[in-house]
């Protein structure tokens, strides 16, 4: 009976001290990938410093919840004549708080008429999403819109 109850014992010491050293005590910083930006640095490499101005003419369009984060339908228009002079070149979609914040970029000329892109993104968690329009005169535009996830699609 000692010998089994030492075997016991022996095994338990064992799955411990195997299960031990994975365990962290200190939150440890994952490694950051090539594509990890931060939603402040890409903001920063886009508008090259220039401040981002929030405008009525920039219209979001996200649910407020998303039941599947892998899947977010989120919609971009903006209130723009579209001619030669006077144009939306660019708009960026952003969700803030993912490892690689920049979800999608799109490049617009006067030809395309509306200026207006609609897409899919993945949310990793509850946390803005936000666009940064480039406009021809070099002013960038922004909106943003908080998401509440319910079930997280990436990180």
């Amino acid at each position: 009976m000692q010998r089994r109850e030492f075997f016991k014992k022996l095994g338990a010491v064992a799955a411990v001290t195997a299960v031990m050293p994975s365990m962290s005590f200190a939150e440890e910083a994952k490694p950051k990938g090539p594509n990890e930006f931060s939603y402040q640095k890409a903001l920063d490499v886009i508008t090259g410093g220039k401040p981002a101005k929030t405008s009525s003419k920039v219209q979001l369009k996200v649910p407020e919840i998303a039941e599947n984060g892998a899947v977010v339908p989120v919609t971009v228009e903006v209130d723009s004549p579209m001619t030669e002079s006077d144009y939306v070149k660019t708009i960026h979609i952003f969700a803030t708080k993912n490892s690689n914040s920049r979800c999608v970029s799109v490049h617009l000329t006067p030809a395309n008429g509306k200026a207006m892109f609609a897409t899919r993104i993945k949310l990793g968690g509850t946390q803005d999403v936000a666009t940064i329009v480039e406009m021809s005169d070099g002013t960038f535009l922004t909106a943003a819109q908080s998401v509440k996830v319910t079930i997280g699609g990436c990180g």
